[in-house]
């Protein structure tokens, strides 16, 4: 079995005890980050099972419970015992994914490119999810970056 999909079975069961709707809703953010950071990866010369592995934890710990309060450093660390656990990488890789979850919240600064994916796949899944919304400041000028990246 392929990472991706083993890691699907994981968080499945690491959200296996949330509300069937609230459950939905977060499965489908995860999963569409996760493809999000899979796009811009390739188009950027990154590595995209990993951004795609970053995009399926990257909100674990705002999910498992239920707070957003410093949810980034939270879930890198879930993630971080998931991964060595399930053993789906290596150090190396590990630390790149954890990082990168550590950061995706700090919209307003730059990182490194791989971070960079994670938090842009996080800007693009919040703001084409609901076009109704008006796009958050702290992401105003992200998404408008990728508008241009991207010719949205």
């Amino acid at each position: 079995m392929g990472r991706l999909k083993a890691l699907k079975g994981i968080i499945e069961e690491e959200l296996k005890e949330m509300d069937p709707a609230k459950k939905t809703a977060a499965m489908a953010h995860l999963y569409g980050v996760s493809l999000q950071a899979t796009i811009i990866a390739r188009h950027r010369g990154e590595n995209s099972e990993l951004l795609a592995m970053a995009g399926m934890l990257h909100d674990i710990a705002a999910y498992k419970t239920g707070s957003y309060e410093d949810h980034a450093h939270k879930g890198a660390n879930i993630a971080k015992e998931i991964l060595k656990q399930h053993q789906l990488t290596n150090s190396e890789e590990t630390k790149l994914i954890v990082e990168a979850i550590a950061h995706h919240d700090d919209k307003d600064r730059k990182d490194s490119a791989f971070d960079e994916v994670l938090k842009d796949a996080d800007v693009m899944d919040h703001v084409f999810k609901d076009l109704d919304k008006p796009v958050k400041a702290k992401e105003q000028a992200r998404y408008e970056a990728l508008c241009e990246e991207f010719q949205l």
